[in-house]
């Protein structure tokens, strides 16, 4: 756990705590984050549902998830001495969903997961953290601290939920009743005794809107997520071969998938970042294909330097291309993309594009008049 240097004597008694809870607010919205929340160690019942997901092989190739889980579901072992956890939300959402939705499928544009348009959130979220932490050694004294940003076993969204940021929805990515789900989420730990906030109470009620449209079936029940079936663990995660029996559903989602939340009824509430950082960049809101297809490796380092595309690497990123073309509509520029990606030195980028290459073969098949 780290600390700073004290310059006023640590007052750790109800009403200082109170008090600096107080000023964390307007810090909080001073360094652009939409809103935060504070909550113990204690993760309730998810460790167990972890466990279980775990367990059930759902975690896919994620290895990280079974490596320290005792670290992982009890916050006090990952950082010694941590008493309180502060939770903050970033809001995201680059442009107006509908825009997003009509690209859903389009028959020769690729679709890209709105929170991948912009900068990388983890450069913009830590150093915002940091901030927080030294604003509060300057009011309170020394503490300890440790700043989270989706990059160690943190149970964010649990975290999230206990803090009344939100509650866990059937998809399982966390939902604000006033703001909907298009937000980063990261965590300061520390050793401070800050009173803690309610914990959000679920509003999803009846509604299956996110399971009936997701695709790949990959939400097999309520709150509960496959991620092998998840076009976003398919096209960033996942290293292998895409199985074939889900590629015609993965459509054009060249990096990640955003349906279950584009067709959320909370989401109406969302509204657009004001974050400079997350605007498209290099036009990936609204691409062809073909184009994409067309990169060279440095000009796909230099499209994609700062973004978190990056995870997935070129190799992942070709792959995914090659499969979204194979589900676009047919055309010259479709077809030569597509020959192109069959001619790579990679052998699962050629193995896709020559499956591509053959639906659009099917395809033409299928539609010619029988003689």
């Amino acid at each position: 756990m780290e600390s700073a240097e004290p310059n006023a004597p640590a007052d750790h008694s109800q009403a200082a705590m109170k008090a600096l809870r107080q000023q964390i607010g307007t810090w909080v919205r001073e360094l652009g984050f939409a809103a935060f929340g504070v909550t113990g160690t204690d993760l309730g019942d998810n460790p167990a549902r972890l466990a279980d997901w775990i367990a059930a092989g759902r975690h896919g190739e994620m290895g990280w998830f079974e490596a320290n889980h005792d670290k992982r579901t009890q916050p006090d072992k990952l950082t010694p001495g941590t008493r309180r956890i502060i939770s903050v939300r970033l809001d995201y959402l680059p442009e107006d969903q509908a825009q997003a939705r009509a690209l859903l499928d389009h028959p020769t544009r690729a679709y890209v997961s709105r929170y991948a348009l912009g900068r990388d959130y983890h450069k913009l979220i830590r150093p915002r953290l940091q901030k927080l932490a030294n604003r509060i050694t300057e009011a309170a004294g020394q503490f300890g601290y440790r700043a989270f940003v989706d990059s160690a076993p943190v149970m964010e969204k649990p975290i999230a939920a206990n803090a009344g940021l939100g509650w866990l929805g059937k998809h399982t990515n966390v939902i604000n009743r006033h703001s909907g789900s298009w937000f980063f989420l990261g965590e300061l730990f520390t050793d401070l005794p800050l009173p803690v906030d309610t914990p959000a109470s679920d509003h999803c009620g009846s509604c299956t809107a996110c399971i009936e449209v997701c695709p790949t079936q990959a939400i097999t029940a309520p709150y509960e997520l496959d991620a092998r079936r998840c076009i976003s663990y398919l096209t960033i995660e996942h290293d292998g071969d895409i199985p074939e029996a889900l590629r015609p559903a993965i459509g054009n989602r060249v990096f990640g998938c955003d349906d279950c939340q584009l067709f959320c009824p909370w989401n109406k509430f969302a509204r657009l970042t004001a974050e400079s950082d997350f605007a498209p960049r290099h036009g990936l809101d609204d691409v062809a294909l073909a184009e994409l297809a067309g990169w060279s490796e440095d000009e796909w380092l230099k499209r994609t330097e700062g973004s978190a595309i990056r995870r997935a690497g070129i190799r992942r990123w070709r792959r995914n291309l090659a499969v979204a073309l194979g589900n676009a509509a047919p055309g010259r520029a479709t077809t030569d993309a597509l020959r192109e990606l069959a001619d790579n030195d990679d052998a699962q980028i050629r193995r896709h594009a020559e499956w591509g290459l053959a639906q659009h073969e099917q395809n033409h098949d299928s539609t010619r008049p029988s003689s």
